[in-house]
């Protein structure tokens, strides 16, 4: 393996900043870049990731005495097809997703800057094990 390519990924979830698609996609090929020799390629590379962000969910978790949620829970979901030209077998479309729990007294809005690449950092490492960790 010598040549990657982390094609823009794209949003198909509803909410979440307008910028939260390169955010993901500069997490990926940093992360790509520093941690394998592998070089970027747009051209008939040996390893190809593309897909989408599909899901930005705000969901309440732990409730508190007054019946409101105590904890709210920001989800995100990404689905990745990954492509490995010198073996099919590796190949898969699959979605990761991670998850970050905040106070129910703060607002996504106010929490997301801290968050979004905490969960960032997770699912680009599930994708770095599930692809690059039998190397």
């Amino acid at each position: 393996m010598k040549t990657i390519q982390i094609q823009n990924f794209t949003a198909q979830a509803a909410g979440g900043p307008t910028n939260l698609t390169l955010i993901f996609n500069e997490k990926m090929k940093e992360y790509f870049q520093r941690n394998t020799s592998l070089k970027m390629a747009n051209i008939n590379p040996d390893l190809m990731f593309e897909g989408s962000i599909t899901g930005y969910d705000v969901e309440a978790k732990a409730t508190s005495s007054s019946d409101k949620g105590g904890l709210n829970r920001l989800t995100i979901r990404v689905q990745v097809k990954f492509t490995n030209a010198k073996d099919e077998n590796k190949n898969f479309d699959q979605e990761f997703s991670f998850y970050q729990d905040f106070p129910q007294n703060q607002t996504v809005a106010a929490v997301e800057k801290e968050l979004i690449p905490k969960i960032f950092d997770q699912i680009v490492l599930d994708i770095f094990n599930k692809t690059a960790g039998e190397w």
